[in-house]
């Protein structure tokens, strides 16, 4: 199973299906384990994860951790976190902040990982654009209301808004999030990570 999936994640770092629609080139970022307990499905890298090949490297990934209740060590083990991707490479710059997601990776790429993680416990759906793809119909009629609803996508999805800085004006509207929200998610992480 490692080997396939070395094999599987070294052939989508070298993955260039949508060379000519980014900016600065392609550099697919994504990590996984056999052994991954937590899948965390974001948006894209942006420039900063671009540049240096380590997902959620920046602020976002700071804000991300503190909600998680995990330290860097943590995240970054593979052996307990996958870190997936709705775009894996920076997507380039639109009006107002980075542009979606290229809507070719996760058709392309999501099933076959999926398929090569048997442990996985749990999966944060960072963002509207994973959890229109993994919720479908599911999703309520916004992300605020999908968010507000986590507990009907328990056990397998948790629903997050992106926990982007941009974010801090959502955050202020909805205080229900960091008052209900974050002290469910940490233990949910906490349980998933210590359990067998």
């Amino acid at each position: 199973m490692l080997n396939d999936l070395t094999t599987l994640l070294s052939e989508i770092r070298k993955c260039t299906h949508c060379s000519k629609y980014l900016p600065l080139g392609p550099n697919p970022v994504v990590d996984a384990s056999p052994e991954s307990k937590i899948l965390i499905i974001g948006q894209a890298p942006g420039t900063k994860v671009h540049e240096s090949g380590i997902p959620w490297n920046d602020a976002s990934g700071n804000r991300l951790r503190e909600w998680m209740g995990i330290d860097v060590d943590t995240f970054y083990d593979s052996s307990k976190i996958a870190i997936v991707p709705m775009g894996f490479c920076y997507p380039g710059r639109g009006k107002s902040g980075d542009l979606p997601p290229r809507k070719e990776c996760a058709p392309l790429w999501h099933q076959k990982l999926l398929d090569k993680l048997p442990q996985l416990k749990l999966t944060l759906l960072i963002g509207q654009y994973a959890q229109q793809y993994y919720l479908k119909d599911n999703r309520k009629r916004n992300l605020t209301e999908t968010v507000m609803a986590f507990e009907e996508y328990l056990p397998i999805y948790f629903p997050l808004v992106h926990p982007s800085p941009r974010n801090q004006i959502w955050m202020k509207k909805n205080p229900w999030f960091e008052k209900d929200v974050l002290p469910k998610l940490r233990k949910i992480v906490k349980s998933v990570i210590e359990s067998n």
